[in-house]
């Protein structure tokens, strides 16, 4: 007899016991062709947006800004400004992919197929996981090529990369499901992306900052993944890579359960 099946809210029939291995990978392999199709605004528009803050940066302030945690200023910056690019398009990745769905009424073609509500926040996280080491790779040849940066570390390197790819797609994950137009989509990325970005460390260093500051900056989960990837970069970081990675982690899989669980149910995705 064949397995049961049962009929599961918002995401179509779920398979009990098997994993539904060509359904997820179609849908990772979809979620991969998004971005790869437009490369010009995935991949060479962050190269153009690293390249542009090394150079204001490094052009305004490097000339009269001493080494940095004793490298120079423009190695400081170069770690910050890679992570800063890979969770914004991590980001960007799901959260684009979920609310275009929805706005454009084929989300019914990702929901209504046999895969579970772990296949498909899988399918998901396989595009922003892809995205961002792309963008980190790139990123990264550039700033080797310019600046001469190599890799102190470099498995934790890419284990930051990774974790800050999993941690924002399971945001943008988040986003897509709760946004109902693109209006929310980009208060989401104005006023909760891009500031948790910008005040993490990526211009600066924390223990140089007043007390109070350092603990907020602590609190943020960003900082941790720029400071992780700094310490695989270049070797130095202001926290410990152990705890940074626990702490990113942690948050994660705080994600994706709320993730999945909004997929189990359905939740602003059936209307």
């Amino acid at each position: 007899m064949s397995a049961p099946h049962e009929i599961a809210p918002g995401i179509g029939v779920r398979r009990f016991g098997r994993l539904n291995r060509v359904g997820l990978a179609t849908l990772a392999a979809r979620e991969t062709q998004r971005y790869m199709g437009i490369w010009t605004q995935t991949i060479l528009a962050p190269l153009v947006t690293a390249g542009l803050f090394l150079a204001v940066f490094t052009l305004a302030i490097g000339p009269t800004r001493g080494p940095v945690m004793g490298v120079p200023f423009a190695h400081f910056l170069a770690p910050g400004i890679l992570m800063m690019n890979v969770i914004q398009n991590a980001f960007a990745n799901t959260s684009s992919s979920i609310l275009v769905s929805k706005v454009q009424g084929n989300i019914v073609d990702t929901l209504m197929p046999p895969l579970s509500a772990g296949e498909i926040l899988a399918g998901y996280l396989a595009g922003a996981l892809g995205r961002g080491l792309l963008v980190a790779v790139a990123i990264w040849a550039m700033e080797a090529a310019v600046l001469g940066v190599g890799l102190a570390h470099p498995l934790w390197a890419l284990a930051f990369v990774l974790a800050g790819s999993a941690l924002m797609g399971a945001v943008g994950v988040l986003a897509g499901i709760h946004a109902t137009k693109f209006d929310h989509m980009a208060a989401m990325t104005n006023f909760v992306i891009v500031p948790l970005s910008f005040l993490s460390g990526t211009f600066y260093s924390a223990a140089a900052l007043p007390g109070a500051m350092q603990v907020l900056t602590h609190l943020n989960p960003v900082f941790y993944l720029i400071d992780g990837v700094r310490y695989g970069v270049l070797g130095v970081s202001d926290a410990s890579p152990v705890l940074g990675m626990a702490v990113c982690l942690g948050i994660t899989a705080a994600l994706l359960a709320l993730a999945w669980y909004w997929l189990r149910i359905g939740y602003r995705l059936k209307t």
